[in-house]
């Protein structure tokens, strides 16, 4: 009897150590798809409530609108692209609100369902170009070239491209910029995409938008991953339709910084 008694005792124990660290580890159990790697700053991170998101930096709490009007709002993958890009307050200087692609990149689904988003758009289009903006337009471009069976071209900053090439300049908010463009890369009567991770002020766009068109190629469409409203690139654009997955937070203008090449 007493070792029955025992027993029993010590299984009930046994089972109560077993609730109260299943308790204490909960928090840190998750289904493999929602695991992400350990960063810093990972506090930043946008929260994915649609159709609005948050940037939480300490603890203050500023709106994030999302996605483009381009895209059906009832999509689940624009939520799950929002919520992948960390915003990062007051980098690399103070009044900044940094628009960080790289997580997106760690975050196999929400780079799927980016490229496939732009692939469905513009797979039927007869694009025969896709012009990726230095730098971050060369790791959304390829993959869409690729599977809509079309060329990527690079376009690229003062001397980087080795063969001979044809340049525009255009105005920065303080001073000039220069993008070049390998000389036969597009032929004239092509049909190109331009791509870029982020239009704020729309300078660099509509620069790669004049190279183009300067050789005669048709540019149909520009297509970026996020996009700063409040900076107003679109205006710049004319009469080229811009289409983006992600509405982004900005700083004050005269505190605007893209995030270097």
């Amino acid at each position: 009897m007493h070792a029955a008694a025992s027993l029993l005792n010590s299984s009930n124990l046994s089972l109560r150590f077993a609730s109260q660290t299943q308790t204490r580890l909960s928090p840190w159990i998750a289904a493999p798809s929602s695991v992400r790697l350990p960063l810093n700053r990972s506090q930043n991170y946008r929260i994915a409530l649609p159709p609005l998101h948050s940037t939480v930096s300490g603890d203050s709490t500023q709106p994030q609108q999302m996605a483009s009007a381009d895209v059906k709002a009832q999509d689940p993958r624009i939520a799950g692209i929002s919520s992948a890009i960390r915003v990062i307050p007051d980098f690399p200087k103070p009044g900044i609100m940094f628009q960080d692609i790289t997580t997106l990149l760690l975050d196999t689904k929400a780079f799927r369902d980016t490229i496939d988003l732009f692939v469905e758009r513009y797979k039927d289009k007869n694009i025969s170009v896709v012009a990726g903006i230095e730098a971050r337009g060369f790791i959304f471009g390829p993959p869409i070239a690729l599977a809509i069976g079309a060329k990527f071209v690079p376009m690229r900053k003062p001397k980087k491209l080795p063969g001979e090439v044809i340049s525009e300049e255009y105005s920065l908010e303080y001073g000039k910029d220069v993008m070049e463009m390998h000389v036969g890369a597009v032929q004239a009567g092509e049909r190109a995409l331009i791509v870029d991770d982020l239009v704020a002020t729309g300078g660099t766009l509509s620069a790669a938008i004049r190279l183009l068109e300067r050789v005669g190629v048709h540019v149909v469409e520009c297509a970026c991953v996020i996009e700063l409203p409040e900076l107003k690139g679109r205006e710049r654009l004319g009469e080229k339709p811009l289409f983006v997955l992600s509405l982004g937070l900005c700083s004050k203008l005269e505190n605007f910084i893209k995030p270097s090449d």
